[in-house]
């Protein structure tokens, strides 16, 4: 697919452009409304294909939590672990800038299949969760307040290390909009042993020193918006003496992680990235 289309997708997706205007250009770019509209079926993720991991009962439970979050709110989760009495580590997942779709809900389950309490977090519970439309979801997304969120995001992981079932030793993963706040939860949460970013912008420098958590940083070569800061990040954490690797997949997009995305999704530099994923965990939180 040409490049300029995926970019005007990806800035349709993180920035304040109307779908309508977002349209017009794309059938500007496509040639034709019929090759627009083919180009948006194979950009737009299809949920249908989320599940590689199904749900399996004599293997996996899952189940919907709730916990108190801030300004009164109900927050609500999808919590899935392998069966069995056993103490845990725990992950909190946290979702695209679509809300705790399909997708998402898989990779909870393919975190829990590798033998952890895995949660993934609903920030739009303060909305009633996450809508079955994903501009909807975009657009809710917008409307967060950023200091009541990460509070949500810090008591997730507080309600994880009160659980009788987790070892007290916690992670968390992001995908874009959710790799943002996997880097903030690590500037916020000392408890935190790790923290996985997925192609998520950065907090600013002088907030490195006040991280514990191991970190593992992934980056698509293509993605231009998120690398601008990749840099300055990297050099802040290696001058607080903060662990972390940091990955760039190079000649891959944005999201290259999410398989309900085809022309995004890179197969090859989704499971790197996800070994080294498991291999920090494994580490720092498995216990």
């Amino acid at each position: 697919m040409d490049q300029r289309i995926i970019n005007l997708f990806d800035e349709y997706t993180h920035a304040p452009l109307s779908r309508r205007n977002f349209l017009d250009r794309l059938q500007q770019l496509a040639g034709s409304t019929a090759l627009a509209a083919a180009a948006l079926a194979i950009l737009e993720p299809g949920y249908a294909r989320a599940a590689t991991v199904e749900t399996d009962t004599s293997k996996l439970t899952e189940e919907t939590v709730t916990w108190p979050g801030a300004a009164d709110v109900t927050m609500q989760g999808y919590l899935v672990q392998p069966k069995g009495h056993k103490k845990r580590g725990a992950v909190v997942v946290i979702h695209e800038n679509r809300g705790l779709t399909p997708h998402i809900k898989d990779v909870t389950r393919r975190v829990a299949q590798a033998g952890y309490l895995a949660l993934g977090v609903d920030a739009l519970s303060v909305f009633g969760g996450t809508p079955t439309d994903e501009d909807k979801g975009r657009e809710l997304i917008g409307k967060l307040d950023k200091s009541q969120t990460l509070t949500n995001y810090l008591n997730a992981l507080t309600y994880l290390r009160q659980r009788p079932d987790c070892n007290g030793r916690t992670g968390c993963v992001g995908f874009c909009w959710g790799g943002a706040m996997a880097n903030n939860l690590a500037t916020h949460d000392p408890q935190l042993n790790a923290a996985v970013a997925y192609y998520g912008t950065q907090p600013a420098t002088e907030e490195a020193a006040n991280i514990k958590a191991h970190l593992l940083l992934h980056y698509a070569g293509l993605d231009e918006r998120v690398n601008a800061g990749k840099d300055v990040w990297a050099a802040a954490l290696t001058a607080a003496g903060v662990p972390h690797e940091l990955y760039v997949y190079e000649g891959v997009n944005h999201a290259f992680n999410n398989d309900t995305s085809p022309a995004r999704y890179n197969a090859e530099a989704a499971k790197l990235a996800w070994e080294r994923t498991l291999q920090l965990f494994k580490k720092q939180v498995k216990g």
